[in-house]
């Protein structure tokens, strides 16, 4: 069984980073014969990721122009008014290597968040057009993201794996049946734990992360998540750990937390970890918090899955579903919009610190049922 994982943007992004590791780990626990490989965007950002057999650098090669290829696809849109054929080429870097597998796993779940995407149609198009299995990996799909364009090609897939359920309520409503309802692998993912740096309280540190993505959503965000960070240091004796989980250019936590740390430093009860450590490590760190307040959603999911109690600043359906299936109810999210409120934030953490006990409690109970859910991808996986 050969199969490829694609639509993966590089490893900079530990949220993508611990999608491919726990992903493949689930699949070969399942089947230690399969071979998977990755298609990446960012091919060395992905040798820290143990397990995956071969590496393939997914690049985009838009179209010369006044090249053969630009005249046959100014011909393909003047003839039949489409753009089939330059999204061939463009991706043509995946779509060569489909003769080679026997699934096609697109780990993309968030693609379908961002408008049309008419070249993921076409890379699943000629997926389905060689005769090869194609599956969507943790997929999250709010109302909003859909089309009839976009259901069509849903259907297409052989198997779509929604990791939480408002996403699988919402598929099924809109006549989408090809899907089974499991949970983000990274609940499975190991922790590594290195060295507590200095100024860490044991048992009384909180982790916050705050994104760029969040803030370009709702640009009062920053000033309210300034404001909560001020109370926490004025009615608290915690100690505040900013943590970033993307370091990508242009999407960098860690420039967004910084500024966050200079402000504050003066108190002596902050700190920021660094930008250079794996998903694991972040995850090891993360694991050793009292609380947990976090943008980034495979943050919050290192939290919830190491019983730590968390407050999500909530910019998708992920976070709502996956606070639901653990709570049964969407508990500690703020909507993008509630994020600039800074009494709802505080109101917020007042309510997570309040109820610490019963939030701890109530992760102990849910999170080995979550676990379980993760692995049923796998399982569903070998089932097609």
């Amino acid at each position: 069984m050969k199969i490829l994982m694609f639509f993966h943007g590089g490893s900079l992004n530990r949220g993508c980073e611990a999608i491919v590791r726990s992903g493949v780990a689930l699949i070969k626990n399942e089947n230690p014969n399969a071979i998977v490989d990755l298609a990446s965007m960012q091919p060395e950002t992905d040798t820290i990721i143990p397990l995956i057999d071969n590496i393939y650098f997914d690049q985009y090669k838009p179209i010369k122009k006044f090249s053969a290829k630009w005249f046959v696809n100014a011909l393909q849109i003047k003839i039949f008014k489409n753009e089939r054929y330059a999204f061939q080429q463009v991706h043509r870097e995946i779509i060569k290597h489909i003769p080679n597998y026997d699934i096609m796993l697109s780990i993309g779940g968030d693609n379908y968040c961002y408008g049309e995407q008419p070249g993921v149609y076409e890379i699943d198009r000629s997926i389905k057009k060689a005769g090869k299995k194609l599956v969507l990996w943790g997929a999250s799909i709010g109302d909003e993201d859909l089309s009839p364009t976009k259901i069509e090609d849903l259907k297409s897939f052989d198997l779509i794996l929604a990791r939480e359920s408002l996403t699988f309520e919402i598929l099924k409503k809109n006549g989408v049946e090809n899907v089974k309802l499991c949970a983000d692998g990274a609940f499975t993912m190991q922790k590594e734990e290195l060295p507590l740096p200095d100024g860490w309280q044991v048992s009384n540190t909180l982790g916050f992360n705050f994104s760029p993505l969040v803030y370009n959503k709702n640009k009062g965000s920053r000033d309210a998540a300034f404001n909560l960070v001020q109370h926490i240091l004025d009615t608290t004796d915690m100690t505040i750990a900013f943590t970033p989980h993307v370091i990508e250019k242009g999407n960098d936590d860690y420039q967004c937390l910084l500024e966050f740390y200079n402000h504050f430093k003066a108190t002596e009860r902050v700190l920021l970890l660094p930008n250079n450590l794996n998903a694991i490590q972040y995850k090891g760190y993360i694991a050793r918090m009292r609380f947990f307040i976090g943008a980034r959603t495979h943050a919050t999911i290192a939290a919830y899955s190491s019983l730590i109690p968390t407050m999500v600043l909530g910019y998708s359906i992920k976070s709502k579903g996956i606070s639901k299936d653990i709570f049964g109810e969407e508990k500690l999210v703020l909507s993008i919009k509630d994020i600039s409120d800074s009494k709802k934030m505080i109101e917020k953490f007042e309510e997570m610190k309040r109820e610490e006990k019963e939030l701890i409690l109530k992760l102990a109970n849910s999170i080995p049922e979550i676990k379980k859910m993760s692995k049923k991808a796998a399982q569903y996986l070998f089932e097609i």
